[in-house]
């Protein structure tokens, strides 16, 4: 026996089997999918202030008055319970002002929009502690002398942790000579740090670099093992400097100062 729809013309049985498949690709477009929109987001000069107050203060050791300045940089993402679907996707993947991440990339932890919210700020604190425990081995200074303060609470996550420490390696000694460890520019970068400085990567730095170039940055500090991802969207006037741990960042800056050689990407 012939089912009903092989005795259709052959251009309507063709449109009622599209009809299922229609159906599929629409719930597919629309169908929420594991990846985040991500964006060059603030930065902010750790060796100024914010909301009023110093972002690094210092007690039980003199500091210096510093010139130029020293931006973490940070990428914005659409939050975790936002829905990204297939039409988000093809609107923002060729735009080199935006990138397309897996969510688990961004927001490692899990949880809800509050649960990550919570679990970043900590991150951020740990950062902070640790880019201190960092800055003042490298100083070898006693941390029971010295106490540091950062205040930068608002922002997640440890990426900042390697500005945090070069802030105050440039806050309590500078070039080592009397001098600023920026030399008055404007220095950006990222990259977490550990407490005997070893950097870490970070990811998103290409949005960062746009993020730097946009608030003025010259000189980007990146991961070494994240030059390729820096390197892909890079902004015009912005030169990159690899680094391995706070000991290179220190080192290529004053490099830098002198006019001596620097590492590059």
């Amino acid at each position: 026996m012939l089912s009903r729809l092989s005795r259709l013309p052959l251009p309507a049985a063709l449109a009622v089997c599209a009809v299922p498949v229609v159906g599929l690709l629409a719930v597919a477009a629309f169908a929420p999918l594991p990846f985040v929109i991500a964006q060059p987001g603030l930065t902010a000069d750790v060796l100024g202030d914010r909301d009023g107050k110093a972002v690094i203060a210092v007690d039980g050791a003199p500091t210096r008055a510093t010139r130029g300045q020293l931006r973490m940089t940070t990428i914005q993402a659409t939050g975790p319970s936002t829905t990204v679907t297939l039409p988000h996707l093809v609107d923002n993947w060729f735009d080199t002002t935006r990138a397309v991440m897996p969510k688990s990339s961004v927001y490692s932890s899990g949880g809800t929009d509050k649960e990550i919210e919570a679990h970043n700020l900590e991150e951020m604190a740990k950062s902070q502690s640790t880019a201190t425990d960092a800055a003042l081995g490298f100083l070898h200074k006693n941390p029971e002398d010295v106490r540091v303060r950062l205040n930068l609470a608002d922002v997640g996550g440890p990426s900042a942790g390697l500005l945090f420490s070069l802030g105050i390696v440039d806050k309590l000694d500078g070039d080592g000579s009397g001098g600023d460890l920026t030399g008055g520019r404007t220095i950006a970068g990222t990259g977490t740090i550990s407490a005997g400085g070893r950097v870490g990567p970070v990811g998103g730095v290409a949005l960062k670099t746009q993020a730097a170039r946009r608030d003025g940055a010259t000189v980007f500090l990146v991961p070494k093992d994240e030059c390729s991802d820096a390197r892909s969207e890079l902004p015009a006037g912005l030169r990159l400097i690899p680094v391995g741990t706070l000991t290179d960042a220190v080192e290529s800056l004053r490099s830098l100062d002198r006019g001596g050689a620097v590492p590059s990407c």
